[in-house]
């Protein structure tokens, strides 16, 4: 692998304070969302829908400025990240690797990644790209960026429909994590371990990955 390309929710960072966050300005119990959004993701659902189940009708865009208007916009940190990241992103770029980071998020959740200074050669989200994932577009921006053969790029994340399947249709390789709600449900789904290339439970198998 010339080079590997991170999703972010759940793969490089824990989703608790995005959507604890969002419970909070609902005014609904933490708990309470986060089942729903369990729910919606096992129906295959967007998890967006878990916000329009618990207010039909809602403009979750709308409602995202108003927070960041509020002053409760989205907010990362070193906290938020997974033990794992910063060492298997590091011995990674050690061995030669190309490293960055590409998922579904927002501009402003790019801007607060890279703050973080994360030993990656690009940071980039959907909302700065303009096209999110499954979309093809979305990993034709990755090869773009990738600087190398599909068959030469590692895609890694935790969710099947977002990562696995669009980047093996794309022609690249795939790496299913099994973490976070996603990962976990979809763990021992035999089309997931047909289509991913690896199934890892820790970003420092990928070390190995590169080296074997």
């Amino acid at each position: 692998m010339e080079t590997i390309v991170f999703d972010i929710g759940e793969t490089l960072t824990r989703d608790d304070r995005y959507w604890g966050s969002w419970a909070d300005w609902l005014d609904v119990p933490r708990h309470t969302l986060s089942a729903l959004v369990g729910a919606v993701v096992a129906q295959g659902r967007d998890n967006a829908e878990a916000l329009r189940l618990l207010r039909p009708g809602i403009d979750v865009a709308a409602e995202y400025r108003a927070r960041e208007a509020a002053g409760h916009g989205e907010d990362l940190d070193e906290t938020d990240l997974y033990p794992d990241v910063r060492p298997a992103l590091s011995a990674l770029r050690d061995q030669g690797v190309r490293v960055i980071v590409a998922g579904n998020q927002t501009p402003r959740a790019g801007e607060l990644l890279r703050g973080l200074a994360l030993p990656a050669d690009l940071v980039v989200t959907s909302g700065e790209w303009g096209v999110a994932k499954p979309q093809p577009e979305f990993f034709q921006r990755v090869l773009d960026v990738a600087r190398c053969a599909p068959e030469a790029t590692l895609y890694v994340g935790d969710h099947p429909a977002n990562d696995v399947f669009p980047a093996k249709a794309a022609g690249l390789r795939a790496a299913h994590i099994r973490r976070g709600p996603w990962g976990h449900l979809w763990a021992d789904d035999a089309d997931v371990a047909a289509a991913a290339d690896w199934c890892i439970d820790s970003l420092t198998q990928l070390s190995g990955i590169v080296t074997g």
